[in-house]
C-alpha cells in the first residue's frame, strides 16, 4: 500500500503538481533504508535534496553604505531639462504680429503663384486633348487606306489585273 502511494506521488512530482507536505514524505521515504528495487534511482536525487536543504551560506555579505552619484542619473536630469526648455521657449519667445503678417502674405504669394502654375497646365492639358484627337484621326485613317489597299488587290484578282 505504501508502495502504491509513493509511486502516485511519483508520478505527480514528475508532472509537477505535488504540493510541499507530498515532497516532504517522498523525501522521508527516499532517505530511509526500505526502498523499493526499482525506486532505488530516485534515492541519490531525493537524498540530494535533504543534503542541500540543511546547508548554509556563511560568508559575510559586504554591503555599500557610501552613496554614489550615476552619471546616467544627471544625463536624464539634462535630458529633461532640454525637453522642458524646447517646449517652453517657442511658447514665450514667440512670432511676433509682423512676422505673422509676413508669413501670410508670403503664403498667399506662394499660392497665387501655384494657381497661375495651376492654370497654365490645365490649358496644356486641354491642348494635349486635342493633339490625342489628331492621333486618334491619323490612326483611323491609316485603317482605312490599308482596307483601300486590300480592295485594290480583291479587284485585281478579279479582273485579272496584276
Amino acid at each position: 500500500m505504501v508502495l502504491n502511494s509513493i509511486e502516485k506521488l511519483l508520478e505527480k512530482y514528475n508532472n509537477g503538481e505535488t504540493s510541499l507536505k507530498e515532497e516532504a514524505q517522498l523525501r522521508a521515504y527516499f532517505t530511509g533504508d526500505n526502498v523499493a528495487d526499482h525506486l532505488a534511482h530516485y534515492k541519490p536525487l531525493f537524498q540530494f535534496f535533504s543534503s542541500a536543504q540543511e546547508e548554509q551560506y556563511t560568508k559575510d555579505v559586504p554591503l555599500k553604505t557610501t552613496k554614489t552619484i550615476r552619471l546616467y542619473q544627471w544625463i536624464s536630469v539634462a535630458a529633461v531639462t532640454v525637453l522642458m526648455l524646447g517646449l517652453m521657449i517657442p511658447n514665450i519667445m514667440g512670432p511676433t504680429a509682423e512676422e505673422k503678417r509676413e508669413a501670410e502674405l508670403a503664403y498667399n504669394k506662394t499660392m497665387e503663384a501655384l494657381n497661375l502654375l495651376s492654370i497654365g497646365m490645365n490649358e496644356g492639358k486641354q491642348q494635349l486633348g486635342a493633339l490625342s484627337m489628331v492621333g486618334e484621326n491619323l490612326d483611323q485613317g491609316i485603317e482605312s487606306a490599308s482596307m483601300l489597299g486590300e480592295f485594290t488587290k480583291t479587284k485585281n484578282r478579279i479582273f485579272k489585273n496584276k
